[in-house]
C-alpha cells in the first residue's frame, strides 16, 4: 500500500469513527434519559447497571452500523476531501502529477469496504442477536410478553393466534388456533394455556406444541386430525411422545413472524427471506420481495451515494467549500426519499419488486457518471 493510500485511509476510518461513535452517542443520551427507570429497574435484578447499559446498546450499536454505514461512508470521504482542500494538501498532490481519481481512489475503496462490511453484518451477526434487538427497554431481559400478530397458515388453512409471545422461549400465552371445516371434526377451535414453536426433527416436523389444551375436552382420547393423508394436529392418543394433556400442531409459520409481525424482515438474512418467500404455509406480501431485491443491489446503491457526493468537492464552480457540502448532503438526501419512496411502492404492489430496488439507482446513477467529468479535469 503507497504512503498516500495509508494516509487517506487513516484519516477516512478516523472521520467514520467520529462520526460514528458522535451519533450513536447522541442516540443514546437521549434514549438512555428518557428510559433510565426500565435500565434501573432490571439493574436491580442483574446487580449491574453500567452491565445493563452497555449490554443493550452494545447491540443496537450494530443495527444502528447497519441504518447509518452507507451515509457515514460518504460523509467520511467528503470530510477526507475538504481536510485535504483546507490545509492546501489536495493542490500539492496536483501539482505533483496525482490525478484527481488516483487521489479519491482509496476513499471508494473504503467506501466498498465498509458498505460491504455492512452485508456482512445484515446476512450473518444481526440474525444470530435478532432477538436482542427487537428487545425494548421494557423488556431488556426478554423475558416480558409482548403482542402476537396473527397469521393464516396457507397450507393447513388454520389462523394461529394467542393472547402474548415470549421470544425468549418461543412460547405463545393463551394460544387461539381456528381451525379450518376440514379439520374441524373435534370442534373448530384449539386452545390450551401455552404453544412452543418446535423445529423439525426425528420424532415430528417443525410445529407448535400445544401444552394444557382445554378445547377441545378430552384431547387424549381422541384422534389426531389429517389433511390430504398427512397429520396436522396430532394427539397422545396416536403420538406416544406427547404427553398427557398435549397436542401438536404441524406448521411452518415461522414463530418470528408471529412475535414480530412485519419487523421481523429487518433482522432476517437474505437467505431466510428467500426461505419464507418460498413457504407454502406463509403468504408474504409484496414488501418482503422488495427488501430481498434490495438487500442484493445495497453495495450498489451505497456506491452510487457515494460517488453522488465525491464529485461535488473537485467542482471547480463551487469554491465554496462548505456550500459544495451542503449540496452534497442534499442530493443524498434526494436520492435516500427516492429510494425510500420506490420501495414504499413496490411495497404497495404499484412496482414490480425487482423496478422498485433498481429505479433509484437507473435515475441517480447516470448522474453520477455525468457529475464525475470533474475527477478527469
Amino acid at each position: 500500500m503507497k504512503l498516500l493510500d495509508r494516509y487517506l485511509l487513516r484519516q477516512f476510518v478516523q472521520i467514520f469513527a467520529i462520526c460514528f461513535l458522535s451519533l450513536m452517542g447522541l442516540y443514546l443520551v437521549i434514549d438512555l434519559f428518557g428510559h433510565l427507570n426500565s435500565f434501573s429497574a432490571q439493574a436491580e435484578r442483574e446487580g449491574s447497571l453500567l452491565k445493563v447499559i452497555a449490554e443493550y446498546y452494545g447491540y443496537q450499536s450494530i443495527g444502528f452500523f447497519d441504518r447509518t454505514s452507507g451515509m457515514l461512508a460518504m460523509i467520511s470521504a467528503m470530510f477526507t476531501v475538504t481536510w485535504l482542500q483546507r490545509h492546501q494538501e489536495m493542490t500539492a498532490m496536483l501539482a505533483a502529477g496525482i490525478t484527481k481519481f488516483r487521489i479519491i481512489r482509496p476513499l471508494i475503496i473504503a467506501g466498498v469496504v465498509v458498505s460491504l462490511l455492512g452485508v456482512a453484518s445484515r446476512e450473518w451477526l444481526i440474525p444470530q442477536i435478532r432477538d436482542q434487538l427487537n428487545r425494548s427497554t421494557k423488556d431488556l431481559g426478554g423475558t416480558e410478553a409482548r403482542n402476537l400478530e396473527a397469521h393464516f397458515d396457507s397450507l393447513t388453512d388454520i389462523l394461529i393466534d394467542g393472547k402474548k409471545t415470549i421470544a425468549l422461549e418461543r412460547r405463545i400465552l393463551k394460544p387461539r388456533f381456528i381451525l379450518p371445516p376440514t379439520l374441524a371434526e373435534n370442534g373448530k377451535q384449539l386452545f390450551a394455556e401455552d404453544a412452543y414453536f418446535l423445529e423439525a426433527s426425528d420424532l415430528h416436523p417443525a410445529g407448535y406444541l400445544m401444552v394444557g389444551v382445554t378445547a377441545p375436552s378430552r384431547i387424549d382420547q381422541r384422534k389426531s386430525l389429517q389433511l390430504d393423508d398427512q397429520a396436522v394436529v396430532l394427539t397422545s392418543r396416536d403420538a406416544n411422545w406427547l404427553e398427557p394433556g398435549q397436542a401438536f400442531v404441524v406448521s411452518q409459520m415461522s414463530f418470528q413472524l408471529l412475535a414480530n409481525g412485519s419487523a421481523w424482515q429487518k433482522y432476517a438474512s437474505t437467505l431466510e427471506l428467500i426461505a419464507e418467500l418460498g413457504k407454502p404455509s406463509t403468504e408474504l406480501g409484496a414488501d418482503v420481495r422488495v427488501a430481498v431485491h434490495t438487500r442484493m443491489v445495497q453495495p450498489v446503491i451505497d456506491t452510487t451515494l457515494l460517488m453522488l457526493g465525491l464529485p461535488l468537492m473537485f467542482s471547480r464552480r463551487q469554491r465554496n467549500i462548505f456550500l459544495s457540502i451542503g449540496i452534497c448532503f442534499s442530493i443524498a438526501i434526494a436520492f435516500t426519499l427516492a429510494t425510500i419512496a420506490c420501495q414504499s411502492l413496490g411495497g404497495l404492489s404499484l412496482l414490480r419488486p425487482t423496478l422498485a430496488a433498481w429505479l433509484p439507482i437507473m435515475v441517480f446513477l447516470p448522474i453520477a457518471v455525468g457529475m464525475s467529468h470533474t475527477l478527469r479535469t
